[in-house]
């Protein structure tokens, strides 16, 4: 029953546009950074989680504003997204509207510099998205945008090794992020696998396999922004991996990793952290690891993730991002490396849409177009 209430609760949500990522608790300094904030990549997810459930309608909303904010940035038009919207649907005319909110202490309208900016992984999640709808509808318009976004990354960060993290910050000239990431390149892997082009597919797949760490079992995070290996603790640089078509069953000890490593609590884990400090369960990340235990066959470890979705599920349907009021991630927003970002206990799109892929076994990495 919980489960039909997810994919329910994405669904009614969808009017027009982009869907906002998280609900509003309060008037906190994040509750007013994000109360029109759509971002992407929880949108992308979303469109998926909708398309597992037969829901095409409401998926091609959310396409079809994908194509809008593409086409109708107000200052690139290369073929990039920006990581974040404005909720809700946009005007025929004019720039694509962005996220923001009033700064009243300011007395301004305030941006925030990572939602404006583009993170490749973000980029790559979209045309996945795409490009899944396109088989789905036979719409070419939904493939054509997910090839441009494809061109941009193709033009724009590939690195020496893989494809660099994206870009930070405003027009006309926002930071390049030169740290390199496993989960990003895994996504444009598969991306580009779904869009045809080999070779692109190719120097991502090769940074992947490069983080694996035989001797631990597990994947590196990636690379810092001086070359050297990142070796911090993450759910989606290990999980993802396992989810991707062709994965190598040297691959499979990253799972039992995870669990290891970042299971709360340790003793038998009921969901995972985002890092290994253990300091409360990332719901979105449990929902990764409950669909690699139904696709491997770890029947018990899956159901035990699941139960903890089902119970961490809010008021109106959506699944919290977090069980704890603040959830650490060790990882930076920004240029430097302070880690300064964090996931709050609000009900979120993002988690509720990963929650619907493990419930119905779908696999997001795996359906090509």
């Amino acid at each position: 029953m919980v489960g039909g209430g997810w994919i329910d609760a994405l669904a009614q949500r969808v009017r027009g546009g982009l869907l906002r990522s998280y609900e509003q608790l309060g008037d906190t300094a994040f509750d007013r950074a994000h109360g029109n904030c759509a971002y992407l990549y929880d949108n992308a997810v979303a469109g998926l989680a909708l398309l597992a459930a037969g829901r095409v309608a409401q998926a091609r909303v959310l396409g079809d504003a994908l194509i809008a904010a593409q086409a109708r940035d107000r200052a690139w038009h290369d073929g990039r997204w920006r990581n974040a919207y404005a909720a809700g649907g946009a005007a025929p005319g004019g720039a694509y509207p962005l996220a923001g909110w009033w700064d009243a202490a300011a007395g301004r309208w305030v941006e925030d510099a990572y939602q404006v900016g583009t993170s490749t992984g973000v980029v790559a999640w979209a045309m996945m998205f795409l490009l899944q709808l396109a088989q789905a509808t036979g719409d070419a318009r939904y493939r054509a945008a997910a090839a441009r976004g494809g061109d941009w990354v193709a033009a724009n960060v590939r690195a020496a090794r893989g494809y660099a993290g994206g870009f930070l910050g405003w027009e006309t000239a926002p930071a390049r992020l030169a740290w390199v990431s496993t989960e990003h390149n895994l996504d444009l892997a598969v991306a580009f696998t779904m869009l045809g082009r080999a070779p692109e597919a190719a120097h991502a797949r090769a940074f992947v396999h490069s983080m694996w760490d035989a001797r631990e079992g597990r994947f590196l995070v990636g690379l810092t922004p001086d070359g050297t290996d990142n070796r911090d603790a993450a759910v989606d640089a290990n999980i993802w991996p396992l989810l991707a078509p062709g994965a190598p069953a040297a691959w499979a000890p990253a799972l039992a990793w995870v669990v290891r490593h970042l299971g709360l609590p340790a003793s038998d884990p009921l969901g995972v952290d985002f890092n290994d400090d253990r300091d409360g369960i990332w719901l979105e990340g449990t929902a990764y690891v409950a669909l690699l235990a139904r696709c491997v066959g770890q029947a018990a470890l899956g159901a035990r993730m699941m139960g903890t979705l089902r119970a961490q599920t809010a008021p109106g349907g959506l699944v919290w991002a977090s069980s704890v009021p603040r959830l650490t991630t060790g990882f930076s927003t920004g240029l430097t490396n302070e880690a300064d970002f964090f996931y709050y206990r609000r009900p979120h799109i993002g988690a509720t849409a990963w929650a619907v892929l493990a419930d119905r076994g779908a696999n997001p990495f795996a359906i090509r177009s």
